[in-house]
């Protein structure tokens, strides 16, 4: 998945200054109006430019320099990306890049960052620069662990065991922000924040399995990435394109009065399927695009398990407008099955 945040012309400049600066100890990179643009420059300390270039002084300014210069700008809840460069000494020194998403960053920011990390590595290396194997943390002291860094050669500052750790900041980064939405259904966030379904959102839901006839339930996304109910409307599928917001994404869950024929009685009988109706406005932010396609799995769980309703159809579309009868008509039509008969083949030489 990617968001379809691209580098800002300002990112691009600040990186090829990093690049011809070996004094730059590290180039900070957040994402602003749906923008990857440049948050910070560190140097290294005044000292370590003037060491000579020795082994274990490099090492020692290296780690002083992360635990005095980097970590204070680390916080438990804001993702950055972070370009690193080992030593100061030499030019060109392998570049590091560093992914950085704290375990208590909002869902939205895990998912955000997660998905724009390989657009930011695309862009940035389109000049033809190549990065040293990357490196994925969720906390500060990640990255000031001895252990997690290793020497091969006097040159080289590659991430230890960089299959491993790759492998292990990709579960971070995609399986766990998973994993924390579905969590989030029925149970508390961490810090005593409420729960991630909403007030009303299971009455309205499972009222909707109950009863018969019409009846409309719509559900957001709140500012604090909880599922919200947006409305409850008694309407008919005409009404469809005036009730459901056409400016925000919305879930909605739609029972529907489906007339059909009985085959074998050729009978008209009368069935209320419930229909999962997806809009995402095209005008839609990247963010906002991002974070309800991410969350739909989980808006699904909680109506069908939690409220007990039986998904008859999942519907997608940019507007409401487009949920129209005859588009559910069509739906629920029975396939005509086109019976092929056998064809005798023609006699030789007859036209």
């Amino acid at each position: 998945m990617q968001s379809g945040i691209t580098a800002s012309p300002d990112l691009h400049t600040q990186f090829r200054s990093f690049l011809t600066t070996p004094t730059l100890f590290a180039l900070l990179i957040t994402i602003t109006s749906e923008r990857l643009e440049p948050h910070l420059t560190i140097p290294f300390p005044s000292s370590s430019s003037s060491e000579t270039n020795n082994n274990n002084n490099t090492t020692t300014s290296f780690y002083t320099t992360l635990q005095t210069h980097l970590t204070p700008q680390l916080t438990p809840n804001t993702a950055l990306y972070i370009l690193l460069r080992r030593h100061p000494h030499h030019h060109p020194s392998p570049i590091i890049p560093i992914t950085y998403i704290p375990t208590t960053a909002p869902v939205r920011t895990k998912t955000l960052f997660a998905a724009t990390r390989a657009t930011l590595m695309r862009e940035l290396g389109a000049g033809g620069h190549s990065f040293a194997p990357a490196m994925f943390a969720t906390e500060a002291a990640d990255l000031v662990d001895p252990r997690a860094w290793e020497e091969e050669g006097e040159n080289k500052g590659e991430v230890m065991s960089r299959e491993e750790r790759e492998r292990e900041g990709l579960r971070v980064l995609e399986g766990d922000v998973v994993g924390e939405k579905r969590q989030m259904v029925g149970m508390q966030k961490a810090g005593g924040m409420k729960v991630g379904v909403g007030e009303g959102v299971r009455e309205a839901l499972g009222g909707l399995a109950e009863k018969e006839g019409k009846g409309l339930v719509m559900l957001k996304i709140d500012q604090d990435e909880n599922i919200a109910l947006a409305g409850v409307e008694d309407v008919d599928i005409g009404d469809l394109a005036t009730t459901i917001s056409d400016t925000e994404p919305r879930y909605s869950f739609f029972r529907y009065r489906h007339e059909g024929l009985h085959d074998e009685q050729q009978t008209t009988t009368t069935t209320h399927p419930i229909i999962f109706i997806y809009t995402c406005p095209s005008g839609s932010k990247v963010k906002e695009r991002m974070i309800y396609a991410s969350f739909k799995g989980m808006v699904l769980e909680t109506a069908s398990v939690e409220a007990g309703l039986e998904i008859a159809r999942k519907l997608e579309a940019s507007s409401p407008a487009e949920i129209t009868p005859e588009m559910l008509g069509a739906e629920f039509q029975p396939r005509q099955e086109q019976k092929v008969g056998f064809a005798r083949p023609k006699r030789p030489g007859k036209r």
